[in-house]
């Protein structure tokens, strides 16, 4: 297993007894939950059952508002990087990417990041949702705001890590329509 976080986008949130009817693809990560995808589920960011695993580990958040914070910290990074052609050609697919598959919802599947450890996924979820999640949002609000010009220098120096992820209509968990 490749130890991925997967993100998708939605119309309505899984519940314990079944998945929304469209699920697009938007995104996967491997090794972590990158900053961009935290910052996706980053507003109304809730807890919901998973749509791959039992427990309910899966995390969904507004989707326009996660995008628009997104592409808002996008900006602010790229105020530095204006002559990097990978940065600029990366801004130009994920925004694409975003405008074709966006819905209500993001979606946010962590299963294989936050079993890594062996400690209890659920709790793992909580911890993202109540602490490294609100952290990230905190950061870059503050960034965009032109208040946190350290953690955008470092953004900088390593910005495929945060946000060079997999956009496509097909991730290793895809869902038929």
């Amino acid at each position: 297993m490749a130890d991925r976080s997967y993100l998708y986008s939605a119309d309505t949130m899984p519940t314990g007894t079944e998945v929304p009817r469209q699920i697009r693809c938007i995104s996967e990560h491997n090794g972590d939950v990158p900053l961009a995808h935290k910052l996706m589920v980053g507003r109304g960011t809730t807890v919901v059952p998973s749509m791959i695993w039992n427990p309910p580990i899966g995390i969904a958040g507004d989707y326009a508002e996660g995008a628009a914070l997104l592409r808002d910290l996008l900006h602010a990074v790229g105020k530095g990087l204006e002559d990097d052609a990978e940065f600029a050609a990366c801004v130009v697919r994920t925004t694409a990417h975003l405008e074709k598959q966006q819905a209500r919802h993001f979606v946010l599947e962590t299963g294989e990041i936050v079993s890594m450890t062996g400690d209890d996924p659920v709790a793992g979820v909580r911890e993202l949702v109540s602490v490294d999640i609100p952290h990230a949002v905190a950061q870059a609000e503050a960034a965009i705001a032109g208040e946190n010009d350290a953690w955008l220098v470092s953004l900088r120096a390593d910005w495929e890590r945060h946000f060079g992820s997999f956009y496509s209509e097909a991730l290793y968990f895809s869902f038929s329509s």
